[in-house]
């Protein structure tokens, strides 16, 4: 948004006439019931000095203005789309809080390139530890150690003292690139050629792959071999990704869980059976079946 463009917004949303409280329940009802789009027009715009107010409070986080306006914007469409004018409740009051969600998603999102935390705990940790910390460190003594200003407010926030000293690093500086050069005994090197990762190799990977749709072609085919009975015991004993018990099953099959285990052995050499006489190779992977 051009700085124009933004001043202009913000005078449109400084002249909007304010709504009276039946004003705003009639038009918050023309747009629940009828989705009035003139109606919906009119609340956001008078109450767009409520997006603007709250996108101040976040200007320290040093992202644009216009970008918290616009997702301020967001947050408030949602209020709309959400309110109940029958609860009798001022939209203001109700918007508020999409309003501020929606900022603070935002600012996670973008603040750093390094993903912060998502749960409400971490949330709070993030917008309130410049201030905490600062009214703790005028609270406590000026040689206190640091893991105490963490201990105070790791209690107050209800996170871990890890959480704390954590995000004070991530505040505290700004952050790196991979790629960055670093100084090593061989020369310039990049951050990234210090990383290491456990994970396979692209090829092993695509191995894996392949090795799996091929065991699982082999033992679609070899699972014809079953009966109607024997296969749903094999789907739900095996193959789901909890497997049912012998007595839960029995009960849904009307038989003992004695019986089931009788079809489910037999099914499992069926199986082997089957996979052998068509695939030798695959025999073996049936073995810890």
């Amino acid at each position: 948004m051009e700085e124009p463009a933004k001043s202009a917004l913000v005078r449109a949303a400084m002249k909007a006439p304010y709504l009276a409280r039946e004003e705003e329940q009639e038009l918050a009802q023309r747009w629940k019931s009828r989705h009035d789009q003139a109606a919906l027009h009119r609340i956001t715009v008078a109450h767009m000095r409520l997006v603007i107010a709250m996108a101040g409070r976040f200007r320290g986080f040093g992202l644009p203005m216009s970008d918290l306006v616009q997702e301020g914007h967001v947050g408030l469409l949602e209020a709309a789309a959400r309110f109940e004018p029958e609860r009798e409740v001022r939209f203001s009051t109700y918007a508020t809080w999409w309003i501020r969600a929606s900022m603070q998603d935002y600012i996670l999102r973008n603040w750093s390139i390094v993903r912060g935390g998502t749960s409400s705990a971490q949330k709070a940790l993030f917008f309130n530890l410049r201030r905490l910390r600062a009214r703790l460190n005028r609270d406590l003594p000026t040689d206190h150690p640091r893991i105490e200003l963490y201990r105070r407010i790791s209690s107050t926030l209800g996170v871990s003292e890890e959480d704390v000293a954590l995000m004070d690093s991530r505040l505290s500086g700004p952050d790196t690139s991979l790629n960055a050069p670093v100084s090593d005994e061989n020369g310039a090197s990049d951050r990234m050629d210090f990383l290491v990762s456990d994970a396979p190799l692209p090829d092993e990977q695509a191995e894996e792959t392949i090795d799996f749709e091929r065991r699982l072609e082999w033992l679609s085919d070899a699972l014809t071999a079953l009966n109607e009975r024997e296969l749903r015991i094999i789907r739900e004993r095996r193959l789901a990704e909890d497997g049912a018990t012998l007595e839960s099953l029995g009960s849904r099959l009307g038989i003992s869980k004695e019986r089931v285990r009788q079809i489910e052995n037999r099914a499992l050499e069926k199986l082997r059976a089957a996979l052998t006489e068509a695939h030798p190779e695959a025999a073996l992977e049936m073995e810890g079946a």
